[in-house]
């Protein structure tokens, strides 16, 4: 009996330790389930977090390549006091006198590069200028618009409105475009010494009237014979000081 309550034991022994190693292997294999799928967001994230740290540099990389408008006039490595006033910003000399020398302090603006007489790359410098208003320069220093709608043959001479624009070599103060009023200067390409020529040689026939566009006057030369050649004695001193001109109004060339 003691030797058959013995083996009753042992198998009860071996049955609870059978159940305790399989309760562990199960434990260790849903352990490592949790690992991995707790880890598969977080690699996810990361390379979520990779991808859009790689992305930033480049749209950084296409905004900076932009060149401003005004680069187009601006040489590179020349001398900074010869630069184009669009490629400079200046302070106002509040200082000077009107009509004489005056220095300003000026500043290249961004993506401008100049340098200085001993080829040394500078930002801020120094030019020297006429201390004027961009409106009180000589003519010959800024470029304005023509109007071919006004007359030029006229008492009292016309004038327009006109635009106009400094030249990028001058510098001045205050707006480098600005309205003007000018007198009417254009011209049609009528020549002064071809109608003077044609009212002395053909004058009687009216040439010289119907080479100005004059055809009503011209036909009236025609068939009066030069007005029996008073009127066209007449024509030859009017058209020879200029009182008679083109009839769109325009200026002799």
């Amino acid at each position: 009996m003691a030797a058959l309550w013995v083996r009753r034991a042992l198998r009860g022994l071996c049955g609870a330790a059978l159940f305790l190693s399989q309760l562990s292997v199960l434990s260790g294999r849903a352990g490592s389930l949790m690992t991995t799928k707790l880890s598969q967001p977080q690699s996810t994230l990361a390379k979520s977090l990779t991808s859009t740290s790689t992305n930033t540099p480049y749209f950084k990389a296409a905004e900076s390549t932009e060149i401003p408008p005004y680069m187009i006039k601006c040489p590179s490595n020349g001398l900074c006091s010869r630069l184009p006033p669009d490629c400079m910003t200046c302070n106002t000399n509040y200082s000077c006198i009107y009509g004489k020398p005056a220095t300003f302090d000026c500043k290249v603006k961004p993506h401008v590069h100049c340098v200085d007489e001993n080829n040394h790359e500078q930002e801020n410098f120094t030019v020297n200028m006429t201390c004027q208003f961009c409106w009180q320069l000589a003519t010959s220093d800024y470029v304005c618009t023509n109007s071919t709608s006004c007359m030029t043959v006229s008492c009292p001479r016309q004038r327009y409105n006109a635009t106009c624009t400094v030249r990028d070599h001058i510098h001045c103060l205050g707006n480098r475009v600005f309205p003007k009023m000018l007198y009417c200067n254009w011209t049609g390409g009528y020549k002064w010494s071809t109608a003077l020529a044609l009212s002395i040689t053909l004058g009687g026939f009216g040439a010289d009237r119907f080479y100005l566009g004059q055809w009503r006057e011209g036909l009236g030369k025609l068939f009066s014979f030069g007005g029996l050649g008073i009127w066209t004695l007449i024509d030859v001193l009017l058209i020879g000081v200029g009182y008679v001109g083109p009839a769109d109004g325009s200026l002799y060339i």
